[in-house]
């Protein structure tokens, strides 16, 4: 499913391949059963792909890994969370149909 730009994270290795990275994070909350997860999942392979060597992009399963899930206080699934050296700096929820622009415009605007 995930292409080789794509981190896996989980509950254990969270803080060290998110919160202690120097740089630009984009972590998708997501699930298996979520039908608009499944929708954006490309745009989130391509935009992988686009930024490979700037910004690290990850996925977290919410099922498996509900700790890190509820530590950021997610509620909805897509929610697609922006870490700057390790700080949660921006989110956007849902599967917007422009999603792909909207995720772009964030990444261009936390990246130094």
């Amino acid at each position: 499913m995930a292409s080789a730009n794509v981190t896996q994270v989980t509950d254990a290795n969270f803080g060290a391949e998110i919160e202690q990275l120097k740089g630009l994070a984009v972590v998708d909350f997501w699930a298996v059963w979520c039908g608009p997860c499944q929708a954006i999942a490309p745009v989130i392979e391509q935009l992988a792909e686009q930024y490979a060597g700037k910004v690290k992009v990850a996925k977290l399963d919410t099922d498996s890994n509900q700790a890190t899930a509820v530590r950021f206080n997610v509620r909805s699934i897509p929610t697609i969370m922006f870490f700057k050296d390790g700080k949660h700096v921006d989110t956007v929820i849902g599967a917007d149909p422009r999603v792909k622009s909207i995720l772009e415009g964030k990444i261009q605007q936390h990246l130094p």
